[in-house]
């Protein structure tokens, strides 16, 4: 069984601009535990700041209650004991110390012998026992160590393996080890010392963190330390998301993660970190499980031919496939079968042709699109293609200092309705409008879960923009686009398709 401890709210926060407060510390170390069933979790650093100490209290507050308290850890330094203190005043009881293994870091930094930083340590690690606290042990630039200074490596380990230590946690802090380097470096650590429990700590900055935490649990390490989403200093930490793949489809290893709860906590943590994840992250990036190319449509169709072990439905997601300029009938095919539409031949070549001339032109399209294209070429009859609602007119009131004003007049089935409101943008008025309308209608709306803007890069100040604005609607999912070169009328565009597929599609069969 391989220990997976998530170290987000410590190592991931380090990632530049990634800052979590004290109640957004507790809900994720809530979904690392109880959602995504990580063995332990990381959550801070000792005397960083007050806020530190508040959230540290309130995660050890919670988990106390739970049955957790023993899996929230924290990071601590050889002060003499300060970092203690502090943690065990917030509730704390396991500490993470961070030593050196390097001599260089040790004399760089710390200015020490080896003789002098080990006993300062063994200072530390009574204090804590005494204390009832568990102690690990972070060997800090481990992968500099073993390259450079090896045998301090040895003296260190040789002096702490018979003490109270619980992990010995080996961290490739720089990411400059490849997977020959680690395979070799885990096999010697786990032969010198076969009765020490390891962790692996992994970097990312030669995109190498994921072999090498394959290569350290074939070498016999225990434990692996993740960040959701790769979050972390530089190029980041290795992603819980790779990990799971890894262990689960390639070395058959057990472990405690709960697959179909990645996906969930994956976006939490994106909000709340503010970090986009890249739409071509595998497993959880946006693209990742839509096939963009006919032949491999086509190639589903016959048998799931361009599929392999990472199915959606393990993470709570589902395959899609893209319209554009490489779709190609079967690709369509499958968008009209999740959107319960038959097209005869001449038709389908028709609306074929149409998508790729419009994948030509760069144009961004999706399953929802095609109810629009089909009514575009065929000149009628789909109702998802209706504008049964369009925008009559609007306005927006911007002034310094004052709430943004909306004035909105909207037909709904022919009938015209007006509202205003003020609201904290633009578009945040335009849509308190709105709703003030469909509320007196008593019309149902959906939630906007997450709204992007695309600008090309180097574009001018009269460029077009992209909003791709996604919605949930019961339990339906969907996204739609609005093109201008006014972000505000490029959203309301994207928010009028939205408002018409609803009124005209039964999005319970879609």
């Amino acid at each position: 069984m391989i220990e997976i401890m998530d170290t987000t709210l410590r190592d991931g926060e380090q990632t530049a601009g990634v800052s979590f407060n004290a109640d957004e510390k507790l809900a994720i170390a809530r979904l690392l535990l109880e959602e995504l069933k990580v063995n332990r979790i990381e959550v801070g650093s000792a005397r960083v700041s007050s806020g530190e100490h508040v959230a540290l209290s309130k995660i050890c507050g919670w988990a106390s209650t739970c049955g957790h308290l023993n899996q929230v850890e924290v990071l601590g330094f050889v002060d003499d004991g300060l970092s203690i203190d502090w943690i065990s005043s917030a509730g704390g009881k396991v500490l993470n110390l961070l030593a050196k293994g390097s001599l260089r870091h040790l004399e760089g930094q710390l200015r020490k012998t080896p003789q002098e930083h080990l006993e300062g340590i063994k200072r530390c690690v009574d204090k804590a026992v005494s204390k009832d606290m568990e102690v690990n042990i972070y060997l800090e630039d481990w992968s500099g160590g073993m390259l450079d200074s090896p045998d301090y490596v040895y003296f260190m380990m040789d002096n702490l393996k018979d003490t109270p230590i619980r992990r010995f946690m080996l961290p490739d802090t720089l990411g400059i080890f490849n997977h020959e380097q680690t395979a070799l470096y885990c096999r010697e650590m786990v032969k010198r010392y076969p009765s020490v429990h390891f962790d692996f700590h992994a970097h990312n900055d030669y995109d190498l963190a994921a072999a090498n935490v394959f290569e350290a649990v074939k070498a016999g390490f225990k434990g692996i330390h993740t960040t959701v989403n790769g979050l972390g200093e530089r190029a980041g930490n290795v992603p819980v998301s790779s990990v799971i793949g890894i262990l689960n489809d390639h070395l058959h290893c057990g472990n405690t993660l709960d697959e179909s709860k990645l996906t969930h906590v994956c976006r939490y943590v994106e909000t709340i970190s503010g970090v986009r994840i890249p739409d071509n992250k595998p497993v959880i990036g946006d693209s990742v499980f839509t096939q963009t190319s006919g032949v491999h449509a086509d190639g589903d169709k016959k048998g799931n031919l361009y599929q392999n072990a990472l199915l959606p439905e393990r993470f709570g997601r589902v395959r899609s496939y893209a319209l554009g300029k490489n779709s190609g009938k079967a690709n369509i095919v499958k968008n009209l079968e999740k959107l319960g539409i038959t097209l005869t031949p001449e038709q389908m070549k028709l609306v074929t042709d149409r998508v790729v001339e419009l994948g030509d032109k760069k144009e961004s399209m999706s399953t929802e699109d095609l109810p629009f294209i089909i009514a575009d070429v065929l000149k009628g009859g789909y109702a998802a293609s209706k504008e049964n609602i369009h925008i009559v007119n609007y306005s927006l009131q911007l002034a310094r200092g004052m709430k943004p004003v909306a004035n909105l007049r909207i037909s709904i089935l022919g009938k015209e309705y007006e509202e205003n409101s003020a609201g904290d943008g633009q578009y945040d008025a335009f849509m308190k409008a709105l709703w003030k309308i469909y509320d007196r209608l008593g019309k149902a709306h959906p939630k906007l879960t997450d709204y992007q803007v695309n600008i090309p890069p180097g574009g001018k100040t009269d460029a077009l923009v992209e909003t791709a604005i996604s919605w949930k609607f019961d339990s339906y999912h969907f996204k739609t686009r609005g093109i201008d070169s006014d972000q505000t009328e490029a959203a309301i565009k994207a928010t009028v398709k939205m408002l018409n597929i609803i009124e005209n599609t039964d999005i319970k069969n879609i």
